[in-house]
């Protein structure tokens, strides 16, 4: 371990004494101890190689002919958080120029101006499509947009620690959330859902107090319902708390009332629906948007319009009072790598969908998710909706069957059916989480509904016969 920091950063031996001795500790691996152990390697992993650049690209066209793609050679019906969009050519085109491929923060307006343009006109389309006047541009993704919300509200209301939260919310944004305020003094307040699936009103009015500093929830939430942004929003206001609505689909916010027309105070979430493909872990594209009164509490930076010298319209970093600025002691957040690329990517993406184009796109999301939830409910394919709220293009689905055999046995088939609720819900073991979007086109469909039904009569055939 000292070796490698010897090697990289420009300190001796004697520099990392000190600074550890400053923070009273006496190895270098003492600041790894809150890893657990059963993750870490207790010796370099076994790679192959040395290898010649001719071995390497071999080695790696090997690895690739394994993969398996959906789409291609697996039909998929996964979302919750992650999902398969089409993204027009010119997507991956243009964010391949070379005045465009850097995902560089534009510090220097007088060379950057392109940049900063874009990143403008990203933030001009997040605050159309949440309904609140002022985005930033832009968070790492969804889960640490929401706990950087979280914090934002915790600023504006000083004296609250009690954070209300609903249980509908993403699992992984709450895990993250709970790992940022791990040592804050914080109260975390988790509320269930209702029959229908969203958020139960009375439960969350039960727990919002004078202590609170904000309220969250997400629409579609978690389990695909379309929540209501204005009651959640108007129980927090009473207590003069802040509202913040999550949405991880943001496809829907061309089809269902955004964030800030229901009263929500911070909007954020997941963009990646806006022309980034679902890859093998990132990278994705965080967004929030809040009203003007609370835009001097935002993370991350803001991209605004001025005039220079000559009067010529121009854009510049505005109100980014971050961790790497000479004001750190008034930092906002620690958020310095910026995602201008995949910024630019659904900037482009936006544009040329227009917003007519983009509302097509989200009403054809949501009238096959509809067909799909229509033909398992009339007919017994072994499994069925397990809410009855409205939904927009994903649903939770309840299995007559052991869950993991049958999304096992559908992968066989090619089928990648949803996931699997019981790791993080319980009480919903028995359910998993299927998403169509236009991806999948009706023919994938009418292929899982044979396939479920195969299930099914295999099921009832080995019953009979025992």
């Amino acid at each position: 371990m000292a070796d490698s920091a010897h090697r990289y950063i420009p300190v001796g031996y004697s520099d990392l004494d000190e600074m550890l001795r400053a923070i009273g500790l006496s190895t270098v691996e003492e600041l790894f101890a809150s890893v657990p152990k059963a993750v870490c390697f207790e010796a370099p992993p076994a790679i192959e190689g040395p290898l010649s650049d001719q071995e390497l690209r071999r080695y790696f066209q090997k690895l690739e002919g394994n993969n398996q793609v959906a789409g291609r050679d697996l039909i998929s019906f996964l979302g919750g958080g992650a999902y398969r969009h089409d993204s027009p050519a010119a997507v991956d085109y243009l964010i391949q120029r070379g005045e465009f491929l850097t995902v560089y923060t534009p510090y220097q307006p007088e060379v950057s101006q392109g940049t900063l343009q874009a990143i403008f006109e990203f933030q001009t389309f997040i605050s159309m499509l949440t309904g609140l006047p002022v985005a930033n541009a832009s968070m790492y993704e969804g889960a640490s947009a929401f706990a950087e919300a979280v914090l934002m509200a915790a600023r504006i209301k000083k004296k609250r620690r009690k954070v209300v939260v609903s249980r509908a919310i993403h699992p992984e944004y709450r895990a993250t959330l709970a790992t940022y305020v791990r040592n804050l003094d914080f109260e975390i307040v988790e509320v269930g859902w209702d029959g229908s699936g969203r958020t139960d009103g009375a439960a969350l009015e039960a727990v919002i107090d004078d202590q609170t500093a904000c309220v969250a929830i997400q629409s579609p939430n978690y389990f695909g319902v379309v929540e209501g942004w204005q009651r959640a929003s108007d129980l927090a206001h009473a207590q003069g708390a802040v509202s913040i609505g999550v949405v991880t689909e943001a496809l829907s916010m061309a089809l269902l009332a955004s964030p800030g027309a229901g009263g929500c105070d911070i909007a954020c979430g997941e963009a990646q629906s806006f022309g980034l493909p679902v890859s093998y872990g990132g990278p994705y594209l965080g967004f929030m948007a809040v009203r003007d009164r609370f835009k001097r509490s935002m993370p991350g930076r803001l991209a605004g319009e001025t005039v220079d010298s000559e009067g010529r319209r121009v854009w510049v970093l505005t109100l980014s009072t971050r961790e790497q600025h000479i004001r750190r002691e008034k930092s906002t957040s620690n958020i310095c790598t910026n995602q201008a690329l995949c910024a630019l990517a659904a900037t482009i993406y936006l544009s040329l969908h227009g917003r007519h184009g983009l509302r097509r796109l989200a009403e054809m999301n949501l009238q096959r998710a509809a067909h799909l939830r229509r033909r398992l409910t009339a007919a017994d394919h072994g499994v069925s909706p397990r809410f009855d709220g409205p939904g927009f293009n994903e649903m939770v689905l309840r299995s007559s069957t052991p869950v993991p055999g049958l999304l096992g046995a559908l992968e066989q088939e090619g089928i990648l059916a949803g996931v699997a609720l019981g790791k993080d819900y319980p009480e919903l073991e028995d359910c998993f989480l299927t998403a169509v979007t236009e991806c999948n086109p009706p023919s994938e469909l009418a292929q899982l509904e044979e396939a479920l039904l195969r299930r099914t009569r295999q099921a009832e055939t080995v019953g009979e016969t025992a």
